[in-house]
């Protein structure tokens, strides 16, 4: 009997294993990606994301050749305050100290955040430079600015590329951050059950382009060498590269609200859309509705 039980007991903690396990998981990749930092080392320069928006961006120092500082997705392994600089042995805090007094510690291929950081300097005009030995220096103010921001298992992406900030960040499943707009979106006289919702960023309304756009008639193209749409609606044809401020209609270059990603779907500002595509927008407050026709 009481080995039945054990069995019973066993199996218990297994199951119960298995329901919270995903459940912890789902909230710690959560808070993870509150925070990402993004080193382009094509133009020396970084950035630091916080709950899916681009806070701050600085200029930094990478390595003398490219091969020198590593490429990829990174773990943030540690935060120290004034490591010694063990190979000529400086200690922490030391003016004289190459590392400065704060270091980020990355996971490089099982290094645990020992090898390859984020750090401060001792030679400002080194910064905006290629000149590490691999890491990424930093301004020391700057760094003390982030080290007390950026935590700990949340994650830097070091790469070389064209690309913008926020278009790296969506590429390594970084999602800005939109809110979903709760009302009804009717348009042409239908409601509509999107796909990809409508979204709110900073008190504007976001609308997804493809889908969007489409329902109203347009048909909508996308250029993968160039990383631009191009839209045509009615007499219209409209050009846009996403996260640009710009959009090019019928050959006259119109200034918009940056569009933005949620997830892999392209968001255009819908104030603008009244301006690039011709639409008609209003408000139905009283059913928490908004009317697109064209």
């Amino acid at each position: 009997m009481s080995h039945y039980i054990k069995r019973i007991a066993a199996f218990t903690i297994v199951i119960l294993l298995l329901w919270v396990t995903p459940f912890a998981e789902k909230a710690n990749a959560s808070s993870i990606n509150s925070d990402l930092i993004v080193v382009n080392k094509k133009t020396n320069t970084m950035a630091f994301f916080r709950d899916g928006k681009l806070e701050r961006q600085f200029v930094v120092a990478t390595g003398k050749d490219p091969e020198l500082t590593p490429e990829g997705k990174f773990r943030i392994a540690n935060k120290i305050k004034n490591r010694p600089y063990y190979k000529d042995k400086i200690p922490g805090g030391d003016p004289r100290n190459p590392l400065g007094d704060r270091w980020i510690g990355l996971e490089v291929n099982g290094t645990q955040g020992t090898t390859y950081a984020i750090h401060g300097n001792s030679n400002k005009n080194s910064i905006g430079k290629y000149v590490s030995a691999g890491c990424i220096r930093m301004y020391n103010d700057e760094i003390h600015e982030l080290f007390t921001q950026v935590k700990v298992n949340s994650y830097a992406v070091i790469t070389s590329s064209k690309l913008s900030f926020e278009e790296i960040a969506v590429k390594n499943g970084y999602e800005l951050g939109l809110r979903t707009f709760e009302g009804k979106v009717v348009i042409n006289g239908e409601e509509q059950k999107l796909n990809s919702p409508f979204a709110i960023v900073d008190s504007r309304i976001f609308i997804p382009m493809r889908e969007s756009l489409e329902l109203l008639g347009a048909n909508v193209q996308w250029n993968n060498q160039n990383q631009t749409a191009t839209i045509i609606m009615g007499d219209r044809t409209i050009i846009h590269k996403p996260l640009s401020n710009k959009a090019i209609v019928n050959g006259k270059e119109i200034t918009i609200t940056p569009s933005r990603y949620q997830g892999t779907t392209v968001m255009l500002p819908l104030r603008n859309v009244l301006e690039i595509a011709g639409i008609q927008v209003t408000w139905d407050s009283k059913n928490n509705a908004i009317i697109i026709t064209n």
